[in-house]
């Protein structure tokens, strides 16, 4: 019995010592520095640093939650969206590994639902879906802590079925959380990219009457049994990046020059994915978003599991029209999938060179 006191009290001492360094070693927040950062639409990040420079920082976010009619697709298709910030995909919040978030969730009383964020970057209280419940008329802020780097999903999770229907119809945007020395390549080497954009991609299931017309509905719950019904089937009648068919193409094209070293941030908050650049290649690969893990190199297309997010670099060696795009090419040029990447230089005969038009066989 004694021994049995002795070894509990040995164990308590040793839990009040850890205790003890961990109180000594906890970051006093009030004293960090506070900065605002300032949200903008997608394919745009928000101004950021590449390195941090100084300690880590409380990152405060005013994000507005939106219902509203959004077109999707050609022939009429529309879907009565939830949004954050008003965009598909959600706005980019950019942060360094060390950083709190601070974000207030703002649902304004115009709104019909109830709803919340699940970040994927977080730890704990499902990713703080429990502690962001916000009915509309209502604001709430929380925090967490960004302890891993990388790219990370974030979405609406209001509990049940709930939960795919805010995603399907919109609700989902992502987080990337550098490591405070910057990014780096397969060999540990430092790098930067020129410019960044970050393409969401969304499945939609948008119901049709009789005669195969769209149907319309005058808010987010009055089409919500219908569209449940088209989920169950797990065949999207859209696939596109940022919010609708053709958000990435003509005038709304990406657009780079040769020389420049760009970053893809892509994101699927439900469905695998397969990116590829038609033409390019990705030079580093963070497979799963992990700017912990070493890079792959080279890869000519790569995997994004539904629920997450991967970063690619790629230096641009030669002028014209880029395709990048899903290579399930069906949901690519059938569905639209599909963005335009628009890249102006010196033509590079070296790497290509048609050696004659077209003509009769010979």
């Amino acid at each position: 019995m004694t021994r049995t006191l002795g070894l509990f009290t040995g164990i308590s001492l040793i839990l009040a010592s850890l205790g003890s360094l961990y109180a000594e070693t906890e970051i006093d927040i009030s004293q960090l520095e506070r900065v605002t950062q300032e949200l903008v639409r997608p394919p745009f990040l928000p101004d950021h640093e590449q390195i941090a420079t100084g300690d880590p920082k409380v990152v405060q976010v005013r994000m507005v939650i939106e219902e509203k009619l959004m077109a999707v697709g050609p022939n009429g298709a529309t879907i009565q969206a939830m949004t954050f910030q008003g965009s598909v995909p959600g706005p980019m919040i950019v942060v360094h590994q060390g950083d709190y978030v601070e974000l207030t969730l703002v649902n304004p009383k115009t709104n019909t639902l109830l709803h919340n964020v699940d970040f994927h970057a977080a730890t704990g209280a499902m990713g703080g879906g429990e502690l962001s419940q916000v009915a509309p008329g209502q604001e709430v802020t929380f925090r967490f802590k960004a302890t891993k780097p990388g790219v990370f999903v974030y979405h609406c999770a209001p509990g049940g079925a709930m939960i795919p229907w805010h995603v399907v119809s919109g609700m989902n945007g992502a987080i990337m959380v550098l490591p405070r020395d910057g990014l780096k390549d397969a060999d540990g080497n430092p790098v930067k990219y020129d410019r960044a954009y970050y393409i969401g991609e969304q499945d939609y299931y948008l119901p049709t009457d009789e005669s195969g017309n769209y149907k319309k509905y005058s808010s987010p719950m009055a089409g919500y049994a219908d569209m449940q019904e088209v989920m169950k089937t797990l065949t999207p009648t859209h696939v596109v990046f940022n919010g609708a068919a053709g958000a990435l193409t003509g005038e709304n094209a990406l657009t780079a020059k040769v020389g420049e070293t760009v970053l893809f941030i892509h994101a699927q908050a439900n469905r695998d994915t397969r990116p590829h650049l038609i033409g390019g290649h990705g030079d580093l690969v963070w497979r799963g978003g992990s700017f912990a893990d070493r890079p792959a190199t080279n890869l000519e297309t790569w995997f994004v599991a539904g629920g997450s997010a991967s970063a690619m670099m790629y230096t641009f060696q030669q002028p014209g029209l880029y395709a990048y795009v899903n290579h399930n090419l069906i949901e690519a040029l059938l569905l639209g999938a599909v963005a335009h990447v628009k890249v102006e230089g010196e033509w590079n005969d070296d790497l290509m060179l048609q050696i004659s038009e077209a003509g009769p066989i010979q």
